[in-house]
């Protein structure tokens, strides 16, 4: 149940994801950062044990390196001494490391499975979705770097093959999001605009599964296995993953069809190579999920609480994910 202290720092981090994306000026972008980061902290640690200790020290530390990184572009941006074209490109590549730091993009990926894993899937939810608002909002001024090819492929690659030896189903939604950063880094770089529209497509799909998860109470592949779904329910499992895959004719498709678009538009050919059959990858653990929830019928066991979902909500998660076909149809 939410208290005072709850609704007030999550109001907080809502206030300070606005900051960044309003604000005209890089040291108020970096105030932003700073009130999201203070206010997320708390909400880690509602539960308090020695998990969620771990998790606000991990994070913590992460967040405030990306911050000080930030700052010191910040710094050298109004004290720059080298030439106008040299200090922007270096102070770009500042930057751009900073919000990697932040938004957990390889090579500096490895602390965002960890913490998803002592989460629970509220805090999952907010860790995937809105927190990563505010740095994609800073890296978005920044399109220009020389190194942002290198980071999309990298990011598409280790989110694949990252979450292939997962049992843990945070930490192959974990992997699966750095995966779906890489993909919205090339909105930023070939279609700046695109991003938002990926990000809010992304955000409701894994909103949706964690409510589901959530209400499973379940964090790992072989819970999955033992439950008892309902044919709905079943369903509503295939759709949401398959979704998150991005395979037609599902609602996930559309921003990574806009993003192909843009690459074969800028004649990318070879880095959208690389994202398509990573794509495949990442559909393989998916698939592995789904296959073992549906082939895998037993009877609920002690730790399963029977909790279902509502009916009408199944059915609403199912409309939105098959809506793209009417989406096309109405934008032709």
């Amino acid at each position: 149940m939410l208290n005072s202290s709850m609704i007030l720092f999550s109001a907080t981090m809502i206030l300070g994801t606005s900051i960044v994306i309003s604000s005209s000026t890089w040291l108020g972008m970096w105030m932003g950062l700073e009130m999201n980061l203070i206010s997320f902290i708390p909400l880690l640690y509602k539960s308090k044990n020695m998990s969620s200790s771990e998790s606000c020290m991990i994070y913590f530390i992460t967040q405030s390196l990306g911050s000080f990184l930030m700052l010191i572009s910040v710094l050298l941006n109004s004290f720059s001494m080298t030439s106008p074209i040299m200090g922007e490109e270096f102070n770009n590549m500042i930057l751009m490391l900073s919000m990697m730091i932040k938004l957990g993009v390889p090579p500096f990926h490895f602390w965002f499975p960890e913490i998803l894993e002592k989460m629970s899937w509220m805090n999952c939810s907010i860790l995937m979705t809105w927190q990563k608002i505010a740095p994609l909002c800073v890296m978005s001024y920044v399109v220009n770097s020389p190194i942002l090819p290198l980071i999309i492929a990298l990011a598409v690659i280790i989110g694949a093959i990252g979450g292939l030896n997962q049992t843990s189903l945070r930490k192959m939604l974990g992997y699966s999001s750095i995966s779906h950063i890489g993909w919205m880094i090339a909105c930023i770089k070939y279609n700046n605009e695109f991003w938002i529209e990926y990000l809010i497509i992304y955000s409701m799909i894994i909103l949706m599964a964690t409510a589901l998860f959530n209400s499973y109470s379940s964090f790992y592949i072989n819970q999955m296995i033992n439950l008892s779904p309902s044919f709905m329910e079943k369903s509503l499992i295939i759709i949401l993953f398959m979704s998150l895959g991005g395979l037609p004719p599902f609602i996930g498709f559309l921003p990574k069809w806009l993003v192909i678009q843009s690459m074969i538009d800028d004649y990318s050919m070879t880095i959208m190579f690389i994202m398509v059959t990573t794509t495949l990858i990442t559909l393989f653990y998916y698939l592995r999920l789904i296959s073992s929830t549906l082939l895998i019928y037993s009877a609920s066991i002690s730790w399963y609480t029977n909790k279902k979902m509502n009916s009408s909500m199944v059915m609403l998660m199912i409309t939105i994910n098959i809506s793209l076909p009417v989406i096309a149809m109405l934008s032709l």
